[in-house]
């Protein structure tokens, strides 16, 4: 255990930090600052989407533009957003919640580059439609020796990451919060959960898409009221908390006091490390959801996929003000919390008892969701790996591990889930930067209405 905390520690201190802002910073260039440049043409495609009235004919196996971002977005939305800033904030401070905004608005134009490789890249198998970067890196590298290690590599770990260990990390914060809420005992969660992901999972994407498509807009927007609400009440302190914020990303915090003095790289860490499980931006586990959207060109589902990561960030900073506002975060220190229940402390602090019960409905749908869409993710590259006769050896897997989830150390669940995933994320973004001449050619596109 002692070798993968260490493994874990220097993959996020020395690799995967430096890796995501690199390319987050190359895309941004490459791209001319899209997340800048082209976030009000992304809202209005997105939003405007959503009303449409008709969509051109799909394939088979393929879904609305909407719902591969809903799907996309349940994935974003889970434990991250609410466990994950909590736990970024209790271990790197305030601080760390201004480079999780740098991390998102990095993770725009990275994103941006994986939605349309995803597109570029997908393939028909069975009736059903796949992409991702196992198979944008198999197809577009030209050393085929080197593509199919990269490929194959990240389709392992992506299994592992988020098929695995991150579904037992939705699945234990869920039980978490429902005991904290309800005074459910886990195991019972776990046995509820279970037979609730195996009746959606067994649909495909097509039932994945349409349960996200429904929930996803709802959860998010009765989550970013209530985070509107406690801003109201605890107005006085909004003043405080920005320039709290501002200050300790580059100065250090003694929030906690001198002996627990956070020091700025401890904030970077945290703040990058969280954001990317809050928004995937690089991680490559987003664009198994873009790769089967309806759209007229690739760089359109490229516009959807930021505003997936814009509605993460939005979601990210109501759930960190909401626990900066309250002082949850110095309470929770006093009291030993962590993750889901300093966040559950911070509602409980505004609302009372209804605040609890609120969060922990709220995370319920929020982790379930990800289950789900992660489900998908690790289904795309086991069809990969093994083909579809493994699909369903998967599927009972996952099942076991999403019960497991529910009663094992909270540690151990996001060490393991902070290592895989700091693995999946060095073969794709090796793969984004080898194609990047084809990320630029399809962006270029969005500018010429007459390129179809």
């Amino acid at each position: 255990m002692d070798y993968i905390i260490a493994l874990k520690d220097f993959l996020w201190n020395y690799v995967i930090i430096f890796l995501l802002v690199f390319v987050g910073i190359f895309f941004t260039i490459k791209l001319k600052f899209p997340q800048i440049r082209r976030i009000g043409q992304s809202i209005k495609s997105t939003v405007g989407g959503v009303f449409k009235k008709k969509e051109g004919p799909k394939e088979e196996g393929e879904v609305s533009s909407f719902q591969a971002l809903s799907t996309a977005v349940a994935a974003q939305l889970g434990t991250g957003s609410v466990g994950g800033v909590a736990s970024a904030i209790m271990v790197g401070g305030p601080g760390a919640v201004f480079w999780m905004w740098i991390s998102g608005m990095l993770g725009m134009s990275t994103i941006f580059a994986e939605a349309i490789l995803a597109q570029v890249y997908r393939q028909e198998k069975d009736g059903d439609i796949y992409g991702g970067p196992a198979y944008y890196i198999r197809d577009g590298l030209k050393n085929k020796k080197l593509a199919k290690f990269l490929s194959v590599t990240f389709a392992i770990f992506i299994v592992l990451a988020l098929g695995f260990a991150g579904n037992m990390v939705q699945s234990n914060s869920i039980a978490i919060s429902m005991k904290e809420g309800f005074g459910i005992k886990p195991a019972y969660i776990g046995i509820v959960l279970a037979v609730l992901v195996a009746m959606i999972v067994m649909g495909g994407i097509q039932r994945i898409s349409k349960i996200a498509e429904l929930i996803v807009p709802i959860m998010a927007s009765i989550f970013f009221l209530a985070g509107l609400v406690i801003l109201v009440m605890f107005r006085q302190n909004i003043i405080p908390v920005i320039k709290t914020i501002f200050v300790s990303a580059f100065t250090g915090s003694a929030v906690f006091g001198a002996a627990a003095g956070i020091s700025v790289q401890t904030a970077i860490k945290m703040g990058l490390s969280r954001g990317l499980f809050a928004n995937e931006a690089g991680m490559g586990s987003t664009p198994h959801a873009h790769a089967v959207a309806n759209v007229e060109k690739p760089a359109d589902q490229g516009l959807s996929a930021m505003f997936g990561v814009l509605v993460g960030i939005i979601i990210c900073t109501v759930t960190a003000f909401s626990i900066l506002l309250t002082d949850a975060h110095l309470e929770s220190y006093k009291l030993g919390l962590d993750s889901v229940a300093v966040t559950q402390l911070a509602f409980e602090t505004a609302f009372g008892r209804a605040g609890s019960i609120f969060l922990a409905i709220s995370l319920f749908f929020f982790a379930f969701s990800t289950i789900v869409g992660w489900y998908y993710f690790g289904e795309s590259n086991i069809v990969y790996l093994f083909g579809n006769k493994a699909v369903l050896v998967y599927r009972l897997l996952v099942i076991i591990a999403v019960m497991v989830g529910t009663v094992v150390s909270v540690d151990t669940v996001w060490m393991l889930s902070d290592t895989f995933n700091a693995l999946m994320v060095i073969p794709n973004v090796i793969g984004l930067l080898l194609l990047s001449k084809i990320v630029v050619k399809e962006a270029d596109r969005l500018n010429d209405p007459l390129k179809r």
